[in-house]
């Protein structure tokens, strides 16, 4: 048998008729590269790179105008006063290692220089309840974090008082106003970190006084200040302040037209720093609130002065045990005869001063300390008499 010629079979004529539509298909492809290639040429020469081009200059800025100037210098003023604080969960991973991740967060602010922070209640009450599942890191305007401590907590109005232990020139305490002279129209600015973005200014009016809102515990704080700064969640414990960089209360809640907490499309509240100030020295020195409380829960200010009071404060209920009830205070009750509601005692006085209002109630009786005696001048059924009460503490 003869051996094949596979040189000659690899180029035989059939065998060359099968690589045709290869070559064309090459040719094809060489061709299409080629177009492409040169219309990129052209389109480049047409509208890409110019030797010429360069950055556009920028117009002139004007100086910032008097309002503008009063808002950098207020932030620039505070900003390294104001904190985040943070609370850690501790949780056990799949390896049955506690794993340590961000629960939530909050604002708040250097009240001294010995490194003690003002904030919301709310915003700590987990490490407060549970300091074995949760703690606490306050982060400085400066970027550095450091673990905190509880001094002391008043879930009653929604403050509490943290340290850390930081250098003194880490520490800038914020100056501190009044809110008894405040009043409707004034600015307001607001300074937190809203929804954990750090150092955030809001600016509006105080559009209200004297609102009541509720604590943690469920008791009711008067006298606070109604906003419409826009303080979103994270904004909880920073400070609230004048047109004079001065702390005029801490904002703690907002209520919205779903109710609750939620967007700054809402009402924004802060407490008056008057409170604030009373209540965070008794934090300081005992690590809780020392004030005095008369037992009762007065009536809506603003109903009581429709229904015809034109002054003082009458009480709704009076607590089973406490001061009130030991002294025979009588609160709005029910006619049996007729069903009919029947007024409780209208307080106009405390110790020979006139009552205008609950928060002023408040303030003063919050003044006091366990175990002080209080004069009290009321009306009942048109009848004037003085009753004293002997405070207990709460």
């Amino acid at each position: 048998m003869a051996l094949r010629d596979v040189t000659a079979d690899r180029f035989s004529p059939r065998r060359k008729r099968n690589l045709l539509p290869l070559i064309a298909a090459a040719a094809m492809l060489a061709v299409l590269l080629a177009g492409l290639v040169v219309g990129g040429v052209i389109v480049w020469k047409r509208y890409g790179s110019d030797s010429q081009a360069g950055l556009r200059a920028s117009a002139p800025r004007s100086e910032p105008d008097s309002e503008e100037r009063e808002n950098i210098d207020l932030f620039k003023k505070a900003k390294a006063s104001v904190v985040n604080v943070d609370t850690i969960a501790y949780k056990r991973g799949a390896d049955r290692r506690l794993q340590a991740t961000e629960s939530s967060t909050g604002s708040g602010f250097f009240w001294d220089d010995d490194g003690r922070i003002v904030t919301n209640y709310h915003v700590v009450g987990d490490a407060f309840t549970k300091p074995n599942l949760f703690s606490l890191r306050v982060v400085l305007s400066d970027g550095s974090a450091w673990p905190a401590t509880i001094v002391g907590t008043a879930a009653d109005v929604d403050l509490a008082v943290i340290r850390i232990q930081a250098p003194r020139d880490r520490i800038k305490k914020i100056d501190v106003g009044r809110s008894n002279d405040l009043e409707v129209g004034q600015k307001a600015y607001a300074i937190g970190n809203p929804f954990g973005l750090s150092l955030t200014l809001t600016k509006g009016i105080i559009s209200a006084l004297d609102r009541e809102i509720s604590s943690p515990s469920k008791r009711p704080i008067r006298g606070a200040i109604q906003v419409d700064t826009p303080i979103n969640p994270g904004n909880s414990g920073g400070p609230l302040l004048d047109r004079d960089c001065r702390l005029i209360g801490v904002n703690t809640s907002i209520a919205t037209a779903t109710g609750g907490a939620g967007g700054n499309i809402g009402i924004g509240f802060a407490i008056p720093v008057d409170t604030v100030n009373a209540v965070v020295t008794e934090l300081i020195g005992h690590g809780r609130s020392l004030k005095g409380d008369m037992g009762v829960r007065l009536a809506d200010q603003q109903s009581l002065r429709r229904a015809g009071y034109p002054n003082g404060v009458m009480i709704d209920e009076v607590l089973a045990g406490g001061p009130a009830a030991k002294a025979g205070l009588q609160p709005i009750g029910i006619d049996p005869r007729t069903g009919e509601a029947t007024p409780g005692d209208l307080i106009v006085k405390v110790d020979g001063q006139e009552i205008a209002s609950n928060a002023q109630f408040d303030l003063l009786i919050s003044a006091k300390k366990p175990g002080d005696r209080v004069t009290l001048d009321i009306e009942r059924r048109e009848k004037r008499m003085t009753v004293e009460v002997t405070l207990r503490g709460i």
